[in-house]
């Protein structure tokens, strides 16, 4: 049995049906069934939260291993999830952290994350970690500029990265999930692009086959404030123009060959992920 935490979020949902076509046996933690409802039925759903201590350790019941994804930027949920897999005889954990634990020095948003991995390392269960870079999924904060000024606000400039598709990092999960040799290795998930914000944007108005506007951000805090017109914690909002600061100083970017050493393909395109996610920002630019 394979226990996926974040089930119903964007690489959740890929690692569900991932998994459910190699025949696993699944569970589904999920705050909120009616989400989970377009995941292959066969997955055994258990409603839970993390927030609720008492969760993980009713969802871990005969769970063999664990996909572990802690939303916030806390450590609470990481230690309460370890330490009832701990309790419950886990074999296997994967455990999704970020590439930004990489940094030197390392940044605040890489700082939660080398906290949750030193959780999982100094658990007594073998243990993955995934560090992914960028998610092509970023590029749906855009959304909130492209429906009201037809345009992305730029943070970075020359800045390059290689944003990945979150469907990558599931098939890279399933992957380690469903094989042996993988405990103990660190694994960290680009795309196969470096790409500036203003050629992901060409990319994505190609796919639409409309113009879309870059402008040159005022500030970074300016697009943290579009991209989240509800807010953010100020500890979140501060680490992501943190970010972008860094960003924008990498005109190389960083990029890694080890989806496709893992898969035995190559990562998908950015312009491959925009086709296939063209009516989100379709339904956005004729929304109001």
């Amino acid at each position: 049995m394979i226990l996926i935490t974040g089930a119903t979020g964007n690489i959740g949902q890929e690692l569900v049906r991932a998994l459910d076509a190699q025949g696993a046996e699944l569970r589904l933690l999920v705050r909120d069934p009616a989400r989970a409802a377009a995941l292959p039925a066969r997955a055994e759903r258990f409603v839970g939260d993390l927030d609720e201590p008492s969760t993980p350790a009713a969802a871990l019941a005969g769970v063999e291993k664990l996909f572990l994804l802690t939303p916030g930027i806390g450590t609470a949920h990481t230690a309460c999830a370890v330490a009832a897999a701990e309790a419950a005889g886990v074999r296997h954990l994967v455990h999704l952290s970020s590439a930004s634990v990489l940094g030197d020095p390392m940044p605040a948003m890489g700082r939660w994350h080398h906290e949750r991995e030193e959780i999982v390392r100094g658990c007594g269960i073998p243990a993955t970690i995934l560090r992914p870079g960028g998610f092509m999924t970023n590029a749906l904060e855009w959304v909130p500029t492209i429906r009201a000024e037809g345009c992305v606000l730029d943070p970075v400039g020359p800045g390059r990265f290689a944003p990945i598709d979150p469907a990558d990092i599931a098939a890279v999960a399933a992957r380690v999930l469903t094989e042996d040799g993988h405990q103990g290795e660190e694994y960290v998930l680009t795309g196969d692009e470096c790409l500036t914000v203003a050629e992901q944007v060409r990319i994505l108005a190609g796919a639409l086959g409309r113009r879309i506007e870059v402008r040159e951000a005022r500030t970074p805090a300016e697009v943290v404030r579009a991209r989240f017109p509800r807010g953010v914690p100020q500890a979140l909002a501060d680490a992501i123009v943190e970010g972008f600061v860094l960003m924008r100083a990498d005109t190389v970017g960083m990029r890694t060959d080890t989806v496709e050493r893992l898969l035995g393909r190559r990562p998908g395109t950015f312009e491959a992920w925009c086709v296939r996610n063209a009516d989100a920002f379709r339904s956005a630019a004729t929304a109001g």
